[in-house]
């Protein structure tokens, strides 16, 4: 009992002490309370200036619901049938992009680099995306020492390989693909797909997002769909090729039967060219029936293949920013500096408690 009773005794006295501790180091700082206001007001007037002289980063943000085509797209059946004679109806497209892909694909150096190429009109004139990115980045001033990269032109019209020209591209697009652009989708369940484009210039930032999402967009659909957009191709052009011989085919019965209209029965071999003609009108009507049908077997098969994007948010001006307001600034500065003053009184008189 009585080591209990010392035990409560220390652990009272101990926590005692720790309140007169803190209600010793608590006068102390109020003691200061000069220094801190000093600091505080320091600290505002550093962050009023921060929020005067840092500029806002606008955010273009566009999202989109990708929808995938059906692989095959229910023509099983038909397409065994037709692969038994040599026809193939499309359906194998599908495996080139499935799942995420496509979110690698908006930060592939073809998808950017095709961008930044792309015109705009800015301030009423045409202009590249990637020489509005340098002049409000305002690389040439940088660049003033090195004539060869002041002078560089990206401009379409430009042909043929230039190392220089390559290499300011390539990073352009690394600083584009590690700050610039962001692509996500805010829900796995979801196929909604999220576009973020940040940017201290706001056309350029909606300018990029509206172009890289049509431009990656157009390529994943144009790359689902090629093989069957092929196939539909070669299909119609067979299609046309036997239609004229068909129509060929009927010309040339009706030329034999007007050859001899009033032809002797007793003479059989007058009448072989028409008949021939006509074998090879039925002939040609027959594979014509054929093609038609797997053309057109072939172009749903197509349309199932295709996948659906469909927009459903983008960037309009004007365009949020992050822009730090002027007495958020005051205030995050005063907090800030404060600590830091306090932290610095107390660092300072326990160095010299200690040094006592």
């Amino acid at each position: 009992m009585a080591e209990e009773k010392l035990n409560t005794a220390e652990d009272e006295i101990s926590l005692k002490e720790l309140i007169l501790k803190l209600k010793e180091w608590y006068l102390y700082l109020l003691s200061k309370w000069k220094t801190i206001l000093i600091a505080g007001i320091l600290g505002g007037a550093l962050g009023l200036a921060y929020a005067l002289i840092k500029k806002p980063v606008y955010t273009a943000t566009t999202t989109f619901v990708l929808e995938e085509g059906e692989s095959g797209g229910g023509l099983g059946a038909y397409a065994g049938i037709a692969s038994m004679v040599g026809i193939d109806l499309g359906g194998g497209g599908g495996g080139i992009f499935k799942g995420d892909n496509i979110l690698e694909l908006y930060k592939s150096r073809k998808m950017i680099q095709e961008t930044l190429l792309s015109q705009d009109t800015f301030a009423g004139k045409q202009q590249l995306l990637i020489d509005r990115y340098i002049e409000f980045n305002k690389l040439r001033e940088d660049w003033q020492e090195k004539p060869e990269l002041a002078k560089l032109n990206f401009s379409a019209d430009v042909k043929g390989y230039n190392r220089l020209r390559d290499s300011v591209m390539g990073k352009i697009v690394e600083t584009i693909n590690k700050s610039i652009l962001s692509v996500s989708k805010p829900d796995k369940k979801l196929s909604i797909i999220k576009v973020d484009v940040k940017s201290k210039d706001e056309l350029f930032a909606k300018s990029f997002a509206d172009n890289i999402v049509a431009k990656v967009n157009q390529f994943y659909v144009e790359t689902k769909t090629k093989k069957s957009m092929e196939n539909v191709a070669i299909l119609q052009q067979q299609t046309d090729s036997v239609r004229r011989v068909l129509n060929s085919g009927i010309g040339g019965v009706a030329a034999e039967i007007d050859a001899n209209p009033n032809s002797n029965p007793a003479f059989q071999r007058l009448r072989v060219g028409s008949q021939k003609r006509q074998v090879d009108v039925q002939a040609a009507g027959a594979v014509y029936q054929e093609l038609v049908k797997n053309l057109e077997l072939s172009k749903i098969t197509l349309r199932k293949e295709k996948p659906l994007i469909q927009v459903i948010d983008q960037p309009i001006l004007p365009i949020k920013n992050n822009k730090l307001s002027k007495i958020s600034g005051i205030i995050l500065g005063c907090i800030l500096f404060c600590i830091a003053s306090c932290c610095f009184l107390i660092i300072y008189r326990f160095k010299k408690m200690i040094m006592e």
